[in-house]
């Protein structure tokens, strides 16, 4: 059986004829974190929408979990990848706890009501991710970033094998992303689950690289993926001046856990 959940072929990709993503291949293995990188407008949230099968290539393939994307119906998509948007809109007065049971709809479908399991599911995640204590909580009067911890326990109760999340600690204070980067350490280690994320934070990466999760990084410039492996070795000095123009320095501590390695910025690079 291959180990690949996302096998990504040459995808081509853009809006009115303005090119995004060029040639785009890459593949998401069972298990792993794969933390994609880049500048605002190199194509991250574009790519992150073609495996959700939001955008539909120019040209190239998507298979996910053997299956060809173009080929799965929503219901079958959401069922095998969940996900974490930035930012949305809260319109409507549901409890913390009727959110989180909206994860199941791929299973219950839209005009069924949720079973005793459902419901089990959703209170279990809930208790898990030590929301619990929200779960009666109106959702449109959360913080930015208890409602980002919700929309993660929602997807987390969708049971897919594939966590994708969009920038899922812009919204988080310090505490709440380490809950956060515990949360993911967790899923991993359980082996039922990979995250395919986009971050402007290296240090995210760097922290799961550290805690020795099976993780990779990606850079996307300019719409091509130009560079993916162990963050240590993706995210170098070189690489982040040509992505990002930022001087930064690689750092390194021993600790009783082992070599922990950073990346600090430096100055931005003058833009000649």
């Amino acid at each position: 059986m291959s180990s690949a959940l996302i096998q990504a072929r040459d995808i081509v990709f853009g809006y009115e004829g303005l090119p995004v993503l060029k040639n785009v291949s890459l593949t998401i293995n069972h298990g792993e974190v794969f933390c994609l990188l880049g500048p605002n407008g190199s194509g991250k949230t574009t790519l992150l929408d073609c495996f959700l099968g939001l955008n539909k290539p120019e040209s190239g393939s998507i298979t996910v979990n053997g299956k060809n994307l173009a080929d799965l119906h929503p219901t079958e998509t959401a069922q095998l990848l969940a996900y974490i948007p930035q930012s949305h809109q809260k319109n409507f007065p549901f409890t913390v706890f009727d959110v989180v049971l909206m994860g199941r709809t791929s299973y219950t479908g839209f005009f069924d009501s949720p079973d005793a399991n459902d419901r089990k599911i959703a209170s279990d995640v809930l208790e898990n991710m030590g929301l619990a204590h929200l779960s009666d909580r109106d959702y449109t009067r959360l913080s930015g970033g208890e409602s980002q911890l919700v929309l993660i326990a929602r997807a987390l109760a969708q049971e897919a094998p594939i966590l994708v999340m969009d920038e899922p600690s812009s919204h988080l204070d310090f505490r709440n992303e380490m809950h956060l980067l515990e949360m993911i350490i967790n899923i991993i280690s359980k082996g039922s689950r990979s995250v395919v994320l986009t971050t402007h934070s290296p240090y995210l990466a760097f922290f799961l690289e550290n805690r020795g999760i099976p993780v990779r990084a990606g850079l996307l410039e300019n719409g091509k993926l130009t560079e993916t492996g162990c963050p240590s070795s993706v995210l170098n000095p070189e690489n982040m001046a040509r992505a990002f123009n930022v001087n930064t320095a690689m750092i390194s501590h021993s600790s009783e856990s082992g070599e922990l390695k950073s990346l600090i910025p430096i100055n931005a690079i003058k833009e000649s």
